[in-house]
């Protein structure tokens, strides 16, 4: 399965590690990681799953692959700005939310608007999105729903 793991570009050191953790597990799993391929949240999901040797897609905002953090393995230039949020979310079968402002607010909402499953930790309360502490129940809850 490949999850969309969607949060702030820039975080604390402990979103990091929920995130970092959020990649390793997915990975371990035999899950993909699709993020935003940029930094935050985005760098420590796909540092986690290269760790365990999982592949990675960056959905890149400009058009120069190279912009993508070190730990991504397929990125993907779109030219979009932030309208390539709905395609991070299109491109997985769920959605893991850490942390985040506005752009994770829309990847949130056009997951579910897709019919997505939503975790979130320390994410934006929004009706659909499942609340959870920790990254292995953020994972529990995807697999099961989707």
């Amino acid at each position: 399965m490949r999850v969309s793991v969607v949060g702030g570009g820039r975080v604390d050191e402990s979103e990091y590690e929920q995130a970092r953790d959020v990649g390793r597990l997915l990975a371990e799993r035999g899950h993909t990681v699709v993020c935003g391929g940029r930094t935050g949240v985005m760098e420590a999901a796909c540092r986690g799953a290269r760790e365990a040797d999982g592949e990675t897609i960056g959905i890149l905002p400009g058009e120069d692959r190279t912009a993508a953090n070190e730990y991504v393995t397929t990125p993907i230039a779109t030219g979009l700005g932030n309208a390539r949020n709905v395609l991070v979310v299109l491109n997985g079968d769920a959605a893991i939310a850490i942390d985040g402002s506005t752009g994770t607010l829309s990847e949130i909402a056009h997951a579910l608007d897709t019919g997505r499953p939503v975790a979130g930790i320390g994410t934006h309360e929004v009706a659909g999105v499942e609340a959870v502490e920790t990254p292995e129940r953020a994972i529990e809850y995807v697999e099961a729903e989707v």
